[in-house]
């Protein structure tokens, strides 16, 4: 099985536009963050795990342990109800949004391999790819 742990960059990255706009993200987020080449780092502490994703406008960072729900802000501000469970080489992350506000739900898988972290986006029948390059 790869290693989760360590510092992926953003090499590859396909209608993340259009999910974004699924989502709601007004056009001045978009533009910003399609021109953004994140950097996100995974670590684990015992049960705790942490996603901190760097950009030069905005570094986010979530901490989790499997399977349990939390709250997280989003980096377009949403605030939505997460889990985040681990099957074999991938994160698989749901995210709930507030029913109330008409936000949509979504699912971030991350799959890793010995040299990169793939990501693939779900929103309704809206699917991104954004492939890290592993750079430890």
């Amino acid at each position: 099985m790869a290693k989760i742990e360590g510092t992926y960059k953003l090499d590859l990255s396909e209608n993340f536009d259009e999910f974004m706009k699924a989502l709601g993200v007004g056009m001045v987020m978009r533009k910003m963050a399609n021109s953004a080449t994140p950097v996100v780092t995974v670590s684990k502490e015992e049960e705790t795990y942490t996603i901190k994703q760097a950009t030069t406008f905005k570094t986010t960072e979530i901490k989790f342990k499997l399977g349990e729900e939390f709250e997280e802000t989003t980096a377009d501000g949403r605030v939505v109800k997460s889990t985040i469970t681990l099957d074999g080489s991938k994160l698989l992350h749901k995210q709930v949004g507030d029913a109330s506000k008409k936000e949509k739900d979504s699912t971030m898988d991350r799959e890793f391999t010995d040299t990169h972290m793939n990501m693939l986006c779900k929103v309704d029948d809206i699917t991104c790819k954004r492939n890290y390059k592993r750079q430890d």
